[in-house]
């Protein structure tokens, strides 16, 4: 296992823990690939349920990569032993790098960086996996708008080398340089891009899941008919609306909400059966039903 990474900043101090708020999908993939890097990792979640299905989903991650020989049976017991998993959101105060991971909705994410920067040491980086909401708005809810910014993993996380990552408004050199550092360490490849509504990423990405969802709506092809176009005739290794059930309809719902209300343009109107779908329950994967059955 490589060893701990240490900051180049000597302001910032030698970055040894990370803070990882929230237990979900996103989360509990950001700590195997900090864990599996050598960086000691609290993983926080108020729902000791959602924690310890984290735990498990990492584990089994850890033992598939073993049986692929990536990594020996030691370096899965060590990546495990490095995460410590915690309910009280006090247990931030430990971290020197702290990345939020919650739902994908703005009032949510306010209250988690107002409580972190209470919690967290004044050096401390406060980093949002947000994929789509303002970084400066965010960074607003705090006194160190200089030291917020966006760290997007894409998922599966660990699978997946891009990080989205996203300056605001205010943040500094040193915060973008610690957190770019940080994401080579961890094994990925960041790319950098200014504060905008949805980012490049979900800008590109889901206006174009958004209009399969309306070919399907108005009968110009099946689900399976329009990912196999978009595979065999555009090389995408998923088809949209197969992405769009491994995403999350309801995640996908909300990036087109701010991609709408952001920049304000119809042209970024959620297709009324993504909300009829939502509204079903249909999300995907996760839920078993989307576009496909699981």
């Amino acid at each position: 296992m490589p060893s701990p990474w240490q900051s180049n900043d000597k302001s910032m101090g030698a970055i040894q823990t990370v803070g990882v708020i929230g237990a979900g999908n996103m989360g509990n993939g950001i700590a195997h690939v900090a864990a599996g890097s050598g960086l000691k990792v609290i993983l926080h979640d108020l729902d000791q349920r959602v924690l310890d299905s984290a735990i498990q989903t990492i584990t089994k991650n850890l033992e598939r990569e073993v049986a692929k020989g990536k990594i020996s049976a030691d370096d899965k017991s060590s990546a495990l032993s490095r995460i410590s998993p915690a309910t009280q959101n006090s247990a931030a105060a430990e971290a020197d790098f702290i990345i939020e991971a919650v739902v994908e909705d703005f009032e949510t994410k306010a209250r988690v960086f107002q409580a972190l920067d209470e919690i967290a040491r004044p050096d401390a980086i406060l980093a949002s996996n947000t994929s789509s909401i303002s970084i400066t708005k965010i960074a607003s809810k705090t006194k160190r708008a200089d030291k917020v910014i966006g760290m997007h993993f894409m998922n599966p996380v660990p699978v997946m080398n891009l990080v989205e990552i996203v300056r605001g408004l205010a943040t500094s050199d040193e915060t973008y340089q610690t957190t770019d550092q940080l994401a080579k360490a961890l094994g990925k490849t960041p790319v950098e891009v200014n504060d905008s509504p949805g980012f490049v990423s979900n800008r590109v990405l889901m206006p174009m899941i958004n209009e399969a969802i309306y070919c399907v709506m108005e009968g110009v092809g099946t689900a399976e008919a329009i990912d196999s176009i978009m595979k065999l005739g555009m090389n995408h290794p998923m088809g949209p609306l197969r992405l769009a059930d491994l995403i999350g309809l309801d995640v996908c719902l909300d990036i087109m909400e701010v991609l709408q209300s952001g920049m304000g343009d119809p042209k970024y109107r959620p297709c009324p059966l993504l909300r009829k779908m939502v509204d079903a329950g249909h999300l995907g994967r996760k839920s078993g039903q989307g576009f496909y059955q699981y």
